[in-house]
């Protein structure tokens, strides 16, 4: 074993009344993926932000290379050789790529910009991670995932010894996820040490050296990366992984949605979206129904086009909600028959990040609290408590931003501004995304509740274990139809033969 690169040892950190942490000890060897798990609120952001420069510690030490330092701010631990990307990146959308990696340390000569060769140096910088990306394209015109790739070479431009990367996976296809993999295996290679974030356990093994695990501002287990979830969930939650999912419906009621052989013909043809081809599937009253299938196989389409949220367009085949034929060829019909839907991109689709979370609750029943076209600050307020009864958001102030929540309440309150509406059939799309483990048991049980009082629900989701854990049948989309359907009980093997093809 060699060294540690970097150690932490002791570190406390209070702010006011709340003591953020308890005498933590961390390490990070040269060359190691040590991934960093914990609820919303267990102080994996303070610690970081401790070692970024952006807090001070009360008590404890920060050594590299066996020396003690202590940072007065960010630009300290970068000249220490420490950056930090974040979920949400730091880049200019609206400058090319080499105005990004270039931004506040530009190269010039003769007093003038030198645009050629900052240009020559970005192209050499990405190739170096083997990535062929053009550095006089627009961020605004990249993927995520190339976003993500861009925050990596900026931040390695300045300092190149420890990266910690928060969530850099929560918004990223698959095929974006193992390309990001790579280029962190390549990093470690070099000698670089990453601090890996993330709240997809099913991840750590893929990436990981190490495991480290933190609870309320202590760390409670330090592990292989290939040590059971199970474990790690119970030290993530202190209860077993088994009781994150609540019991299935015993029995279900009449049928709330049927497709058969239903296909969604788009009046003008997106490149990238898969259109529903030839689904064949039923929802019934009190029963979870999830989707399943590959990066691309049509699920967010499926779930888009019935909410009338997709591309202009009509649908063929049988379409009934509640035993008659549905129109769903706008978001307001669609409301009108019974449905609502939960977005996979809450911060960009799903909530007003800048409003109230009060204000935010209350936008798909304005209707029923503005009789005569005016505001009832009276029924305003008793849907805003149901929601915060209902789902325990965290904290207890509706007058705050949305956007100061944690990523599992601002996903509460999406789901309860949907919920307020009182629909029938609701759709989900990643309903936990981005949302620690803690938080996903809350609202697995709020959703199974739900299911219990005669709500219909029809969940696409990437994480297998989540379909099988929580669903009562599990239906598997493949281009755009759906090639098989399993019992929720189903092995995640089976399910993924499917959704690969493998069985017809």
């Amino acid at each position: 074993m060699t060294a540690p690169l970097l150690t932490m040892q002791g570190v406390t950190k209070r702010f006011g009344g709340v003591q953020a942490l308890r005498g933590v000890d961390f390490d990070l060897r040269a060359g190691e993926i040590h991934a960093l798990l914990g609820e919303n609120g267990a102080g994996k952001s303070t610690l970081m932000g401790v070692l970024s420069g952006v807090h001070a510690p009360d008590e404890g030490t920060v050594s590299i290379d066996g020396r003690p330092v202590r940072f007065g701010s960010p630009r300290d631990a970068q000249g220490a050789g420490i950056a930090t990307i974040f979920q949400e990146l730091d880049l200019a959308p609206g400058l090319d790529v080499t105005a990004n990696l270039f931004l506040g340390r530009e190269l010039t000569s003769g007093g003038f910009l030198s645009f050629g060769a900052m240009r020559a140096e970005a192209q050499r910088r990405l190739a170096a991670l083997e990535m062929a990306l053009d550095a006089d394209t627009r961020v605004a015109d990249l993927s995520i995932g190339q976003r993500q790739v861009v925050a990596i070479v900026k931040a390695l431009s300045y300092a190149d010894r420890v990266l910690i990367m928060d969530e850099p996976t929560a918004a990223l296809t698959t095929g974006e996820v193992e390309r990001l993999f790579g280029i962190m295996r390549r990093l470690a290679a070099k000698g670089v040490g990453i601090v890996y974030i993330s709240h997809r356990l099913e991840e750590v093994p893929q990436i990981a050296d190490r495991v480290t695990v933190m609870r309320d501002g202590r760390v409670v287990g330090t592990l292989p990366a290939d040590a059971p979830q199970g474990e790690l969930v119970r030290l993530l939650v202190g209860r077993p992984l088994d009781e994150l999912f609540p019991p299935r419906a015993a029995t279900t009621g009449k049928r709330l949605l049927r497709l058969a052989g239903a296909a969604y013909q788009p009046k003008r043809p997106r490149a990238g979206w898969q259109a529903p081809e030839d689904v064949t599937l039923d929802v019934h009253a009190g029963e979870i129904v999830g989707l399943a299938g590959v990066m691309g196989a049509g699920r967010t389409e499926l779930l888009s086009a019935l909410f009338g949220a997709g591309p202009a367009g009509r649908w063929r085949g049988t379409v009934e909600v509640d035993g008659r034929p549905a129109d769903l060829s706008s978001i307001r019909a669609a409301r009108r028959a019974g449905l609502a839907f939960v977005t996979d991109d809450r911060r960009g689709t799903g909530l007003m990040l800048r409003m109230a979370v009060a204000k935010n609750l209350v936008m798909s029943i304005l209707r029923r609290i503005s009789p005569s076209g005016l505001m009832s600050p009276g029924r305003e307020v008793a849907a805003v408590q149901r929601s915060y009864g209902q789902f325990d958001i965290r904290p207890k102030n509706p007058a705050i931003p949305v956007g100061a929540l944690s990523g599992g309440n601002q996903q509460k309150v999406v789901l309860a501004k949907e919920v307020l509406d009182e629909p029938r059939l609701l759709l989900l799309d990643e309903p936990t995304r981005g949302v620690d483990v803690g938080a996903k048991g809350e609202i697995y049980a709020r959703l199974r509740e739900l299911a219990g009082q005669g709500l219909g629900v029809l969940v696409a989701s990437s994480e297998m274990p989540e379909l099988i854990g929580l669903c009562d049948r599990i239906v598997v989309l493949r281009a755009g139809r759906n090639v098989a359907a399993f019992s929720g009980a189903v092995d995640e093997h089976t399910v993924l033969e499917a959704a690969n093809g493998r069985v017809a």
